[in-house]
């Protein structure tokens, strides 16, 4: 079976499927677009072919323009909807005693799953925590590894301030989690070199698409520090052997509103000269 197909009534033959190929599959001809030899093996499945195509001339095997998003120009940011959008995002420490819905949160996260991977390979994959007793739990988890690292390595708990998050979870606050009421963990395969980047990129997509659905989020540093140092976290997680988790986000309702976004440092630039 041919990897694509061209509904040659609508081809205009302008090449730009071709030019647009990452994977140099596709060759222009007179009669139109081709696959190259041994396209099938080599094509990543980006779609980009598809997408670019004016015409919607083009389909792949597993991909037709029909099942694509149509691009809605009036939905496009401008730079001003940019700037708001992006600077008005905070880190959200403070959250409603309220769950998460499954429905809702699988919204966002099917947004999230449309950020770049290498070479397309789609590698990340998600672990959900959304039962609040299961969150604290963890939570419980770390400040076990807080424990251990305060009395075997003092030096580092002083650096990671490990004596006054455990003093705090042993009066009822909780610094770790914040009493959220769901944790997102994204782990990929060890075999993939772009596992971690792939996650934090699918994280950073993740936190802001919630906003859209009223949730908000925040890095959990000291959760996903702690499941690659401390067994019996790893071993609660469930993570597959040669995983690893590259990222943790609490999420659920923000508590509080922000009416403004604080200024950040000017970008520090250097050109290459």
């Amino acid at each position: 079976m041919s990897l694509f197909k061209i509904d040659i009534e609508n081809c205009d033959k302008d090449g730009i499927c071709a030019v647009e190929c990452p994977a140099h599959i596709i060759t222009m001809t007179e009669a139109g677009p081709i696959p190259a030899a041994g396209a099938h093996d080599i094509c990543i499945g980006c779609g980009h072919c598809v997408a670019i195509c004016p015409k919607g001339a083009f389909s792949l095997d597993f991909l037709s323009p029909d099942q694509c998003m149509p691009i809605e120009k009036d939905l496009m940011l401008s730079a001003n909807h940019t700037e708001h959008f992006l600077r008005s995002r905070r880190s959200i420490r403070r959250y409603k005693d309220k769950p998460v819905s499954r429905e809702l949160f699988e919204k966002a996260l099917s947004i999230a799953c449309c950020a770049p991977t290498g070479s397309n390979r789609q590698t990340v994959k998600w672990l959900i925590i959304d039962k609040k007793e299961a969150v604290r739990k963890i939570a419980a988890h770390v400040i076990d590894w807080m424990r251990y690292v305060e009395k075997n390595h003092p030096n580092v708990a002083q650096t990671m301030n490990m004596e006054a998050l455990i003093a705090q979870w042993d009066t009822g606050t909780d610094r770790i989690t914040r009493d959220a009421p769901q944790l997102v963990f994204a782990y990929a395969a060890d075999e993939f070199g772009s596992g971690a980047a792939d996650c934090h990129t699918a994280l950073a997509y993740l936190e802001l698409a919630l906003p859209g659905f009223g949730l908000g989020s925040c890095w959990a540093g000291y959760v996903n520090y702690a499941a690659g140092k401390w067994p019996n976290l790893a071993k609660a997680l469930k993570i597959p052997e040669n995983h690893s988790c590259h990222g943790a986000l609490m999420v659920g309702f923000s508590k509080f509103k922000y009416p403004r976004a604080p200024k950040r440092n000017a970008p520090d630039i250097r050109y290459h000269v």
